[in-house]
């Protein structure tokens, strides 16, 4: 017989775990279900891990750019104390004991298990079956994509659980993938001394970014030392106490290890979709504004095709709480204004549409974009300075819909950038503010004098 409940949250990962213990904390009776670690990838192999890597890297770069402005230094590069961080600070060593005592303190019962839907509302999860009498939350994030190239398979190559799990790093990398997670692990690995290779195949790196991002990160990678290859797709892999992959091109790349970045995907094998109306072969999960799926279900994160950030999954469970609890005033959702941050060294911090997505919509575009070390505060910074800030206006309704905000701190930098996106504020209101000098953020005063 089927236990009854409030809600069942399938996925456990940021979004599911914000959801789920929100819904607790106000009184629902609510089951947890997840076969995986609580927290999802961002904890474990995402977000915190990768940039305790990146801060690591980074302070190697800087100490090597003490020669042309403060003297000598010299630094020997030892990945063992940024491994043992990841695993005693980060991870817990994979462990989430923490999560799951904090998910079940607020008062979720938590399953480590496959949880199937049955029908509407309700769910098997091992050997025990519930209904839900408010509904079902998925949020079960993605999968690294594994292409299907000749050879492939049965190979040990890494995703990016092998890539953040390395006690030690390999000598030489091959790197499929020239998006920001296969971008920011081959700068980390370089700076570590290891040989980089990039294969990417679109015709530039950050593809669904400004032209002007994808050819600052180009520079950046191949400063440190890293053998970028565009325009060309891998066409078969060998293995044999190395990789040999074969490029389109006739040439081929090699290395002691490969890092297979080439995006993700949703599995929704086995979750039983077509039981509540869900077509379980869509490329994501559709939500409406509520973040609903179909009656009495919601979704919430990656597998909604929205954007593979933690930032969104946190907005969405928002949503879903306050519509799941029938509050005044409930948020919907609106994603104009969706931020995201490339970590490398610079970083490359964006918001809304690009120049050429604002094309494709048919606004009448004008854009402007000032290169950061002509700002007083990049040329101060001198070493390390590269950057700009790109603005995309909608001369229409003269307003902002997208920017790009790259060099030190470009992410930081960011924040100014999307707060006008997101509240459409006129760009005449824009040049009237009074910007902190010297900053890096001033510099956005400069590119909109440019509109």
């Amino acid at each position: 017989m089927a236990e009854q409940v409030d809600v069942v949250v399938i996925g456990l990962g940021v979004g599911g775990e914000e959801t789920a213990g929100r819904l607790a904390e106000a009184g629902l009776s609510v089951v947890g279900v997840d076969p995986r670690l609580v927290g999802g990838e961002c904890p474990y192999w995402g977000c915190i891990p990768s940039k305790m890597m990146i801060r690591a890297a980074n302070l190697i770069a800087e100490t090597r750019r003490v020669d042309t402005m403060a003297g000598k230094a010299t630094v020997e590069p030892d990945w063992a104390p940024v491994a043992r961080r990841i695993r005693d600070e980060a991870t817990d060593n994979w462990n989430d004991q923490v999560a799951v005592d904090r998910l079940v303190k607020k008062g979720v019962t938590f399953l480590r298990e496959r949880a199937t839907i049955t029908g509407p509302g309700t769910v098997q999860a091992g050997d025990r079956s519930f209904e839900a009498s408010r509904g079902i939350v998925i949020a079960t994030g993605t999968v690294p994509v594994i292409p299907p190239i000749d050879g492939l398979a049965g190979t040990p190559y890494w995703t990016n659980h092998e890539a953040i799990e390395a006690d030690t790093l390999p000598a030489t990398i091959v790197v499929l993938g020239g998006g920001a997670i296969g971008l920011e692990l081959a700068q980390v690995f370089a700076r570590f001394g290891v040989q980089v290779t990039v294969v990417e195949a679109l015709d530039r790196l950050l593809a669904l970014e400004e032209p002007e991002s994808s050819e600052l990160a180009r520079e950046a990678l191949e400063r440190d030392g890293i053998t970028i290859r565009t325009r060309v797709r891998a066409e078969s892999v060998s293995y044999d106490n190395g990789f040999t992959v074969r490029l389109g091109d006739g040439s081929s790349v090699t290395g002691e290890k490969l890092l297979v970045a080439t995006g993700r995907r949703v599995d929704a094998a086995g979750l039983g979709l077509d039981q509540v109306g869900i077509d379980p072969s869509a490329r994501f999960i559709a939500v409406d504004e509520q973040v609903r799926a179909a009656s009495k279900v919601w979704a919430v994160g990656d597998v909604t095709g929205v954007g593979a950030f933690t930032h969104n999954a946190m907005y969405q469970a928002d949503i879903a709480v306050h519509d799941i609890l029938g509050t005044d005033d409930a948020p919907k959702a609106s994603y104009h204004a969706m931020p995201r941050v490339t970590f490398t060294d610079p970083e490359i911090g964006a918001v809304g549409l690009t120049e050429q997505q604002a094309r494709d919509q048919g606004l009448d575009v004008r854009t402007a974009i000032t290169q950061l070390p002509a700002s007083t505060r990049g040329w101060i910074h001198k070493a390390g300075n590269d950057g700009f800030i790109k603005v995309v206006m909608d001369a229409g309704r003269g307003v902002l819909v997208g920017a790009t905000s790259a060099g030190p701190a470009g992410g930081e930098v960011l924040s100014g950038l999307a707060v006008a996106v997101h509240a459409a504020v006129p760009v005449r209101e824009l040049r009237q503010m009074i910007l902190a000098y010297p900053t890096f953020h001033r510099a956005y005063g400069e590119a909109l004098k440019g509109l």
